[in-house]
């Protein structure tokens, strides 16, 4: 019985291929030359123009200011958001335009951005600062500021501006928005979220849209140290925890072009940390910065983040810092 079945499904299987087979070939002959001379005629004319959205004939801007507000659940100020993406070079454009028409003294009633672009930049860099030094209390002066310059740079800020919909909504004379531009829309609509609803809604909505981006991140690949080993040096003088000794722990494939010595790191007899390298300066160079990340809690099996840190749990670790300061 289980022969039959089976027999018959293969006949079934193979009905279904030749059926597929007669309908492939009933394609007519002139669809293939049809297509090709359409794809010619298409790259003939070259690429589509790109034009804004606000082209459209269903464009409803103040519809479009009101939706970016409550996707991001925040208040704001509807003038302040405007504001925010006003550029001075679409004012400059309008009022060009009036000109040629005849109109004498053009009267937009619109403010640019540029004060707002300013007052969110110093919150960005605040805020971000502000957090690192809280999620990463051991990472000296140094490493906290190569991750804010990392964290704030134009590109960083102009992909986070880009996914939250402000491509469409700028205004502006540049078209296709840059990366500036992208940016300092960025930090307008900051500044008028401070404006509109004060610290702790700049705060979080720093922590979750800027801060966020070293989430699964190796916060030691934006830190390039020259010399680690002066640094750790340094570091074990500076906290009065020994002078760092290298030491010569293991080897293997000697004598081969695979050799690998293995160094570690010793402070008052207390291992800090290890390292491999096909010589022992390179070995030793590995080994400090094993150390180094020991030390300032960001080795590869560190606690992830903590991103959901308060502006109250910031303002008292920093309290807490410039008391042990003085």
């Amino acid at each position: 019985m289980s022969y039959i079945v089976a027999s018959s499904a293969i006949v079934r299987n193979f009905s279904q291929l030749l059926y597929s087979v007669q309908q492939t070939r009933q394609i007519h002959r002139w669809v293939a030359p049809t297509l090709r001379e359409l794809k010619r005629r298409r790259e003939k004319m070259g690429p589509e123009a790109v034009l804004p959205r606000s082209t459209h004939s269903d464009w409803n801007y103040n519809a479009e200011i009101f939706a970016f507000g409550k996707r991001l659940s925040e208040h704001f100020d509807a003038g302040l958001l405007q504001q925010a993406f006003t550029h001075q070079s679409f004012i400059a454009k309008e009022e060009v335009k009036q000109a040629q028409v005849g109109i004498d003294q053009p009267q937009l009633g619109l403010k640019d951005n540029q004060q707002l672009i300013e007052q969110g930049e110093k919150l960005i860099q605040q805020y971000v600062q502000a957090f690192l030094l809280t999620a990463l209390p051991n990472l000296p002066e140094e490493g906290i500021h190569a991750l804010v310059t990392h964290l704030t740079s134009e590109d960083k800020l102009a992909y986070v501006s880009k996914h939250l919909g402000t491509t469409d909504i700028i205004l502006s004379a540049e078209f296709p928005v840059t990366e500036r531009l992208l940016a300092n829309t960025l930090k307008a609509v900051i500044g008028a979220l401070h404006k509109s609803s004060g610290d702790e809604r700049v705060y979080l909505f720093v922590r979750d849209f800027v801060c966020t981006q070293l989430n699964q991140q190796d916060v030691n690949e934006y830190w390039n140290i020259d010399d680690p080993l002066s640094l750790l040096q340094e570091y074990c003088r500076k906290k009065k925890i020994g002078e760092p000794e290298p030491r010569s722990i293991g080897l293997i494939g000697k004598n081969t072009i695979l050799a690998a010595h293995n160094v570690a790191i010793y402070c008052n007899k207390e291992f800090i940390g290890s390292g491999y390298g096909e010589s022992i300066e390179t070995a030793i160079r590995e080994a400090a910065c094993d150390s180094l990340r020991q030390l300032f809690g960001t080795e590869h099996n560190m606690k992830p983040i903590n991103f959901s840190l308060e502006l109250r749990d910031i303002v008292k670790h920093l309290k807490q810092h410039e008391l042990k300061g003085q």
